[in-house]
């Protein structure tokens, strides 16, 4: 049923209240008892025909309800041209930058594509903490690529001609331990570079809980998605 709004309330207020207030009015007046019964009766009679005619007429509550679906109309069309929009917006924005995006997600040990089976010269796995040889930063693997997998601009500025055997070895996605003060939170890194601390080794990183449940004592356990990518490690 159509909402009564707060304009037709205070009509049926000022309707309801108009009774009393002319009665009042024409007792001040010093009518007698015979023109207050005759006033009242009028007064009564004008209220109740008023009242009918706005809120118990099937007129006027049928234009109440097209002026409700009318504007409930227009309130979806214009959600619909919102919809469409956005639509279209992100689809063509999609559309443009599709190949690239995935391609992206193919770098650093991004790529969700499921390592099996593992190559036995994969010497780390995912969950187990390391430290960095050379800068001495502690933090956790969270991912691995037998070769490194990166835009061809970044592994000319990481790795010279005279290091370009290394593009050719097994490299690791790091979250790095805040509790460093390094800098930088994450790396992708070679084998050659790392190396495993045993025991337990608290790494503090604001993704830790989006790629790991808990720590066994001797790594951190992967979450049911992680696992998936590298059942065997």
């Amino acid at each position: 049923m159509p909402h009564i709004n707060a304009a037709a309330a205070l009509q049926i207020c000022v309707l309801l209240s108009a009774l009393p207030a002319q009665y009042f009015i024409s007792q001040w007046y010093g009518t007698d008892s015979v023109q207050r019964i005759q006033i009242t009766e009028r007064l009564i009679i004008a209220s109740w025909s008023s009242f009918t005619k706005s809120y118990l007429s099937l007129d006027a509550w049928a234009d109440r309800l097209k002026l409700w679906l009318s504007k409930t109309r227009t309130c979806l069309n214009v959600g619909l041209l919102i919809l469409h929009f956005r639509n279209w917006y992100y689809g063509e924005k999609k559309t443009k930058i599709g190949d690239n995006e995935a391609e992206t997600h193919s770098y650093f040990a991004e790529s969700s594509h499921i390592r099996s089976p593992k190559p036995e010269y994969i010497q780390f796995s995912v969950g187990q903490v390391i430290v960095h040889k050379r800068f001495g930063y502690s933090g956790v693997i969270v991912g691995w690529d037998v070769k490194a997998k990166a835009p061809e601009e970044w592994l000319r500025h990481k790795y010279p001609p005279a290091k370009q055997d290394l593009k050719d070895t097994p490299h690791y996605r790091i979250l790095i331990n805040k509790a460093n003060g390094f800098g930088k939170s994450t790396a992708y890194i070679p084998e050659e570079e790392i190396t495993i601390i045993m025991g337990l080794e608290v790494v503090h990183h604001p993704d830790m809980k989006a790629y790991f449940s808990g720590y066994d004592g001797s790594k951190y356990i992967m979450q049911p998605w992680l696992k998936k990518i590298y059942p065997h490690d």
